[in-house]
């Protein structure tokens, strides 16, 4: 517990410091667009809220709250895609699927967890749509809402699976994803920001660039190298390849959702302004990072 209260304390200063960093930027630089890395800095303490009271009262608070995570990550992304009315009582199963998924997190059921959302909730979620109103617009509204599943519930759930896999490690690892996450995700839009030439997918998000990618890259492996000893129980060397495994599924992750919102708000240029700092802007990278990690984890470790 002190070993935990001390590494939170020191997520604080360093959240703190990050945070005047960032005040700072906007008034010496007024000009340039530093919003993603305000919507990062306001994840990053919301993070830290729910690792402090996880810590200090019980793991699932820690659970509710990336429950409800996910449903407002779910939410937001239902808003961007066109429906009609027949897709209401899809969306209503799908969000009741939330709750389900937890309660195997919950309850420690990995094959469960593991299987409920790409297999059973797959393979029922069209019923309600057929049942409601037949074959018209069939295949679109049922492969979106499997989609917004996948990524907004089921990548995202692994977050919670930590610390029921692994009591003594789990918080640990989880705040060592989240934190090599977010700042690989800073580290790219900033050199993106100031040294990015070639844009790698322009039409969807112009801070996406080839240099940014290469320094986010490099400095989250060796940061990565750097904390996991202190946060997880990896030797330095692993953690070579997690911060570098980490980078590449975030990158994946955050172009991927780029691309999807490019795709779903064409022609709607006001949706588009507003969801810039919506959640599915937060979390983006981390609905790619945390399935990954956690099965990498699990594979070559038996802690997990």
């Amino acid at each position: 517990m002190n070993s935990s209260l001390w590494t939170l304390l020191l997520v604080f200063l360093l959240l703190a410091a990050t945070q005047l960093g960032y005040y700072l930027l906007r008034k010496v630089q007024p000009d340039r667009d530093y919003q993603a890395i305000g919507v990062r800095i306001k994840t990053w303490w919301g993070m830290l809220l729910i690792f402090c009271l996880a810590t200090l009262f019980s793991p699932a608070v820690s659970l509710l709250s990336l429950m409800v995570l996910t449903f407002f990550a779910l939410k937001e992304y239902f808003s961007m895609i066109r429906t009609r009315k027949a897709d209401r009582r899809l969306f209503l199963w799908a969000y009741l699927s939330i709750p389900v998924q937890f309660y195997w997190i919950y309850i420690g059921w990995y094959g469960m967890f593991i299987v409920f959302i790409p297999v059973y909730v797959f393979l029922f979620l069209p019923l309600p749509r057929l049942i409601n109103k037949g074959t018209v617009g069939f295949l679109r509204s049922v492969s979106s809402t499997q989609w917004g599943l996948m990524l907004m519930v089921f990548g995202l759930s692994h977050l919670a699976y930590f610390q029921v896999a692994s009591p003594e490690y789990g918080a640990g690892l989880v705040l060592y994803l989240v934190v090599l996450t977010q700042l690989n995700d800073v580290v790219h839009h900033l050199a993106s920001l100031y040294v990015g030439r070639r844009r790698i997918v322009p039409t969807a998000n112009p801070y996406l660039t080839w240099e940014g990618f290469a320094c986010a890259f490099t400095v989250t492996t060796v940061v990565s190298s750097a904390v996991c000893p202190y946060l997880t129980p990896l030797d330095p060397a692993f953690g070579i390849a997690a911060g570098a495994l980490i980078s590449l599924s975030g990158f994946f992750g955050s172009l991927t959702v780029s691309v999807l919102k490019r795709d779903l708000l064409i022609g709607d240029d006001d949706k588009a302004v507003s969801l810039k700092a919506s959640y599915l802007s937060r979390v983006d990278s981390l609905t790619y990072t945390s399935p990954v990690f956690l099965h990498v984890i699990r594979y070559f470790f038996d802690f997990m």
